[in-house]
């Protein structure tokens, strides 16, 4: 069993390695054009394929999602190996999880987008997503607003610290990512076979 401790708080962050200057702010602008470009042109900025997922008709989305989490994963991992990266692995709480979960899903379900293909079909000019958007824009003004009292009370409920998944499950990061990467590769390929 891996031991860990889970409630090790991170160092705090140097001040010259902030991520709010002006070439951090042009790269995330970057990188979020490059994000909705590939969300349209994988057609997962469409209602239509949106809802499929939803309803478990159309599996474009979780081909997608699951092609990206195999993807990142190998390639986090591997640059964290060779020291290339960091991990900010965000604290374990259960209740701002399943809460969270929740209110996105209903989100999900009643706008028919979530965030990332919500711009992404505003952007390709989908005026059904406007009302979303605005309603995106107002809840997370909201949540800012109440963070301060949640932090104190709903958003530590389920608190685990900072856990990954192979800590959850009681093993080394490398023997899990042995035996978890081809299991998700399999499960894609699946995908691609069963639902083309």
């Amino acid at each position: 069993m891996a031991s860990i401790d889970n409630h090790a708080k991170q160092p705090p962050e140097d001040v010259a390695g902030k991520s709010d200057g002006p070439g951090q702010l042009v790269l995330g602008l970057l990188f979020g054009i490059i994000f909705g470009f590939l969300l349209q042109k994988g057609g997962v900025a469409k209602y239509e394929v949106l809802m499929g997922a939803l309803l478990l008709t159309d599996f474009t989305v979780m081909k997608i999602m699951l092609a990206a989490i195999l993807v990142g994963m190998v390639g986090i991992f591997s640059m964290h190996g060779l020291g290339l990266v960091k991990l900010h692995v965000k604290p374990t709480k259960y209740a701002a999880n399943v809460i969270g979960g929740l209110v996105f899903g209903a989100g999900f379900a009643l706008f028919g987008y979530c965030p990332g293909t919500g711009a992404a079909a505003l952007g390709q000019g989908n005026l059904d997503a406007v009302a979303g958007i605005a309603g995106l824009l107002a809840g997370s003004y909201l949540y800012a607003e109440a963070s301060g009292s949640l932090g104190k009370n709903v958003l530590t409920w389920g608190d685990r610290g900072c856990l990954k998944l192979p800590d959850l499950i009681g093993v080394r990061t490398t023997p899990f990512l042995v035996v978890f990467v081809p299991l998700l590769g399999l499960a894609l390929g699946a995908l691609y076979l069963y639902f083309p």
